[in-house]
């Protein structure tokens, strides 16, 4: 579908459905600011979970986003008359056929009960779609563009995609092209997934490169720190094989044994608990603390109280990888000093000049840079002033998230 995209007219759509893999999310603040800022901006949307929500608390943007939420179907097999329902209504629609064959093509190329209940909600999301939705506009380009392609063509309607990390990475590049031919915009957050997205697309003017940026009026600067024993090490992140940590509790295990520290680890993820028993094993459990995932005000409160921040970022099995993770921006917002690796687009964000990089899979590298920067406490006050005035500069959500109003026809408050 050829739409022209809603920045080419004068005025907006009259309602976006944003499609999200799951929301609200602890682990996804840079999605909730931007709803929050767009909602704010003037964009009526209408909220699509494929998901229903895990987390027990929310961000302060969840609670200001006032768009309703529509749950999918999170398995077909939960809801049969629901996608009954769907199928039925939707098989009336003009764009059925279409749809359909393209689902069937999509799924003689990946056999997959996944490929199958992305098409279900589809089928259902095109029958209870209001009708006043005129757009739609997928977070990730891999489960919720499959759900926004489908349901754009059943529906007739143009529909566009924020690009992020692990949907880069690990959809198959026939998928890519297909999608990036068919949207009518895309916006990538980092220069790498930008890079290789062009190279796939069919006419690369569709795409942007726009940075998330940081919300600074929810990080203020922080107070400036004394020097404290013990020394406290941060990392913010899901326990999932892409962010190391794995190595980085080898790191630990590494530094001098003379060195007072503690760390605290703030996220959840499925490997957590097999990480808490890693440290048992290397006789780190009574310097680390695991709080799981935290509101964004509590982890605040953790970057403030913070010396060093570590993320061991690396390319797991399946090719999955960070892009360029917010919880860098928010840590140097803070004027936290950063050891994190050369993985993703991290060093979009962080040089020699505002933080320090390692190779990635490396435990003594990452464990000699901690221990080189816990004996240095001028040069943390450098390293951390150097990247909070990067964020600031180079990073400011403002007029990042702008460029996106632009795209959705919001001219007016984008230049407000």
């Amino acid at each position: 579908m050829n739409a022209v995209p809603p920045s080419a007219g004068k005025q907006a759509p009259r309602r976006v459905a944003v499609l999200l893999k799951g929301y609200p999310r602890l682990s996804e603040t840079f999605i909730a600011q931007e709803i929050e800022a767009l909602e704010r901006m003037g964009l009526a949307m209408t909220l699509v979970s494929l998901r229903h929500p895990t987390d027990h608390e929310v961000h302060p943007a969840h609670r200001a986003v006032a768009a309703p939420v529509l749950y999918l179907p999170e398995y077909l097999w939960r809801e049969p008359l629901r996608v009954w329902r769907g199928w039925r209504r939707a098989s009336g629609l003009p764009g059925y056929r279409e749809a359909r064959r393209k689902f069937l093509a999509d799924l003689s190329r990946d056999i997959t009960p996944n490929r199958v209940r992305r098409f279900g909600q589809a089928l259902v999301l095109a029958a209870e779609l209001p009708q006043e939705i005129g757009w739609l506009h997928a977070h990730f380009l891999h489960t919720p563009a499959s759900v926004a392609r489908y349901t754009a063509i059943l529906r007739g309607l143009p529909w566009s995609c924020s690009a992020h990390a692990r949907d880069i990475w690990i959809t198959p590049d026939w998928e890519k092209r297909e999608k990036l031919a068919e949207l009518s915009w895309l916006v990538a957050c980092t220069r790498s997934g930008f890079d290789h997205l062009r190279d796939l697309a069919p006419d690369p003017r569709r795409l942007e490169l726009v940075y998330h940026g940081l919300d600074v009026k929810r990080f203020p600067p922080a107070p400036a720190r004394d020097a404290q024993s013990p020394l406290i090490i941060l990392s913010v992140g899901r326990a999932v094989e892409k962010k190391g940590y794995n190595v980085l509790l080898q790191a630990l295990g590494k530094l001098p044994r003379d060195l007072d520290w503690r760390f605290v680890h703030i996220g959840g993820g499925a490997l957590r608990d097999g990480l808490a028993r890693m440290a048992k094993r290397l006789g780190l459990s009574s310097r680390i603390e695991w709080r799981g995932a935290q509101p964004q005000e509590k982890v605040i409160e953790a970057y403030r109280r913070a010396d060093i921040f570590v993320l061991a970022s690396r390319i797991d099995r399946d090719g999955d990888r960070d892009g360029l993770p917010n919880v860098l921006m928010e840590a140097q917002s803070q004027g936290l000093p950063c050891v994190t690796t050369t993985t993703g687009a991290i060093q979009e964000l962080i040089d020699a000049s505002t933080g320090v990089l390692v190779p990635p899979d490396d435990a003594p590298a990452l464990a000699g840079a901690i221990a080189a920067l816990a004996l240095d406490p001028a040069r943390r006050r450098a390293l951390g002033a150097a990247g909070a005035a990067r964020v600031a500069h180079d990073f400011a959500f403002a007029r990042n998230v702008a460029r996106i109003a632009a795209k959705f026809g919001l001219h007016d408050a984008a230049e407000r």
